[in-house]
């Protein structure tokens, strides 16, 4: 961990943002105590898969996740496999939708509140795909597109990767290469 306040550049790191979709509406549907014992499911399996594929969490923020991995492909297949576990629960509960983006990229590393923390344009443009995700695939950059595993995964016939093209929030003078990655 770093001093309060000192700041040091990290090389490369593969930043995940993540997001239950639509648990608002379970918190009404199903009741507060219930809903939050789904939530709190599911962190585990968040947990569990991030840290089997060599990644960090970062800090969780209600019901999402913000973690970073070494490797891109390590950052994609913990994802993919946590939304599979979510949406066929082993216990027969209801499913649920993981809404996930990654990017690959240098970041700030800041120790706040006696834990570290990352800042920069590839957390944030990290936390901006999270959003365009509909719960059953991750959005890629192209920074985690060009990684050469993640190629390998995607041209093994188990995934299907999507391009699509779109300005983000915060980035507006430029129009980003995205991925929809998907199991097939």
């Amino acid at each position: 961990a770093l001093r309060p306040g000192e700041q040091i550049s990290v090389g490369t790191l593969t930043v995940l943002f993540t997001d239950l979709r639509n648990s608002t509406q379970l918190y009404r549907e199903i009741g507060d105590a219930t809903a939050f014992g789904r939530v709190m499911s599911h962190f585990d399996v968040v947990k569990k898969s991030i840290a089997e594929h060599d990644g960090a969490i970062v800090k969780t923020i209600g019901d999402a996740v913000m973690a970073v991995f070494r490797s891109a492909a390590d950052g994609l297949l913990a994802m993919l496999e946590v939304q599979r576990a979510l949406a066929k629960p082993s216990d027969g509960s209801r499913p649920l939708q993981l809404k996930a983006g990654l990017n690959t990229g240098p970041c700030i590393a800041v120790t706040l509140n006696d834990r570290l923390d990352y800042f920069g344009s590839t957390v944030n443009m990290a936390a901006r795909l999270e959003g365009l995700s509909c719960g059953a695939d991750v959005i890629i950059s192209r920074s985690v597109y060009e990684d050469a595993k993640v190629q390998e995964l995607i041209e093994s016939d188990q995934f299907s990767a999507e391009p699509f093209d779109m300005t983000l929030k915060g980035f507006e003078d430029e129009r980003f290469e995205l991925w929809r990655v998907s199991r097939r």
